[in-house]
């Protein structure tokens, strides 16, 4: 049966998940720092490895220390977008300029090659001119003159004199003609080529212009990228600062954990203690009786236990190390990540020594197996979102207890599965099957 009060179940809220809590208290990640896959996957590591750590800390300091850990493991990455986009203004820089002398050089040859067309063209004028004055003069007569002056010449020699003279004429009127033709010519090729000169140039500019504005969106990228190092650095120092301000705390409660575990541990004795008592008072044993049998190993020389609940390990047992806070705390037992609600199963045959809230460890329950090598062995089972069993009801191994939660010190769903001989928690991997990391 679900042994929880209203209040507890109320103080039994589950720790918001990290990365949620990050964003509330720190608000959102800059959008330009965002991680890449590979970089996600590391930094969901580095936050899970954290959980793990500070399970049993306030959810103020576990929302300040995950930022700051989101904060370190994003740096790198930002400050390595932060140097690439430095090189890339560098590099912008130096091809705008490259284009700005480029379009510079395709004006200049642009405005020799108008000027070349302009003096081709003004020769055409001129020659022109030259062959108009000729064909002027013909229609005025002057050629018919100088037939008449011919025919009418009195010697050889004037006659030959003449003669030149209208040679040279027509000498002028071709040479004329042909210089006319040669500088239509030429304005034409300078045409062509001012024309030529003038696509570079504008080709030269629009280039230029292109140029120009990749320089400006690199200089926007490295302004936002200088951005993001600076807001993941003021997130950390803010996470930071929480953190250091939640210390006291902090140590507080790890030292009240400890105490919660010393209390349970002294109560499985004493509970194992009263039995024995009972036990050899003759007050009957068995399943149903008072007293508790003696544990012997599985004949099949499998496991002593079945699995509590299925799902993978996401915190070993044994003595950790707080980084951010420097001191040493004991995780007493594994923790078994599972979906919310999923059945919680007794992991051997034994009657229940505890059932309801314990602190940091939520809503808790201890199976008492019976004596192993002189000692009691028990189980207990925390954080669970249900309590299905009551204080002297005698389990059957694999028999559901519970229903798996995320109740006091925790920062997520799962099962705090423990073994405790004597009420002293020891590695429940070996008395476990096989593998379930």
């Amino acid at each position: 049966m679900d042994t929880t009060s209203p209040d507890h179940r109320r103080a039994a809220a589950p720790v918001i998940a990290l990365a949620l809590a990050t964003t509330m208290l720190f608000g959102a990640a800059p959008a330009h720092a965002d991680p890449t896959p590979g970089d996600k996957d590391r930094v969901d590591t580095q936050l899970a490895q954290t959980g793990a750590e500070l399970e049993g800390a306030t959810a103020r300091a576990q929302q300040a220390v995950a930022a700051y850990t989101q904060a370190n493991a994003l740096l790198p990455a930002a400050q390595n977008a932060l140097a690439d986009a430095h090189g890339k203004v560098a590099a912008a820089q130096v091809v705008a300029r490259q284009a700005e002398r480029d379009a510079a050089a395709a004006e200049a040859a642009e405005q020799a090659a108008t000027k070349a067309y302009d003096d081709a063209a003004a020769k055409v004028d001129q020659q022109r001119q030259h062959v108009s004055d000729f064909v002027s003069q013909s229609y005025k007569g002057s050629g018919l003159l100088a037939i008449n002056s011919i025919l009418e010449s009195g010697s050889p020699s004037e006659f030959a004199i003449r003669i030149g003279y209208l040679d040279q004429i027509a000498a002028g009127e071709t040479q004329a003609l042909n210089a006319l033709t040669s500088a239509r010519m030429e304005a034409k090729v300078r045409e062509n080529a001012a024309k030529a000169a003038s696509d570079r140039a504008g080709q030269a500019r629009d280039q230029a212009q292109q140029a120009l504005g990749a320089a400006q969106a690199a200089e926007a990228a490295a302004t936002q990228a200088a951005a993001d190092v600076q807001n993941l650095i003021n997130q950390r120092q803010q996470a930071m600062d929480v953190a250091n301000s939640e210390r006291s705390a902090v140590l507080a409660s790890y030292n009240q954990l400890k105490a919660e575990s010393d209390q349970i541990a002294a109560a499985l004795r004493a509970a194992a203690e009263k039995q024995r008592q009972q036990q050899s008072g003759g007050s009957g044993g068995g399943g149903g009786g008072g007293g508790q049998p003696v544990v012997k190993p599985p004949s099949s020389g499998g496991a002593f236990f079945i699995m509590p609940t299925a799902g993978w390990k996401s915190s070993d047992f044994g003595y950790r190390f707080d980084p951010y806070y420097k001191v040493w705390q004991l995780h007493a037992g594994v923790d078994i990540a599972a979906p919310m609600g999923q059945s919680i199963y007794a992991a051997a045959d034994g009657r229940v020594v505890r059932a309801g809230w314990n602190g940091g460890y939520g809503n808790y329950t201890c199976i008492s197996h019976g004596d192993y090598q002189g000692k009691d062995l028990s189980t207990c089972y925390g954080h669970q979102s249900a309590i299905l069993v009551s204080v002297g009801q005698y389990v059957h191994r694999g028999q559901v207890i519970g229903r798996v939660g995320s109740t006091g010190a925790s920062t997520g769903s799962h099962l705090h599965f423990e073994v405790r001989r004597d009420g002293a928690p020891e590695n429940p991997l070996p008395w476990l099957p096989g593998c379930f990391c």
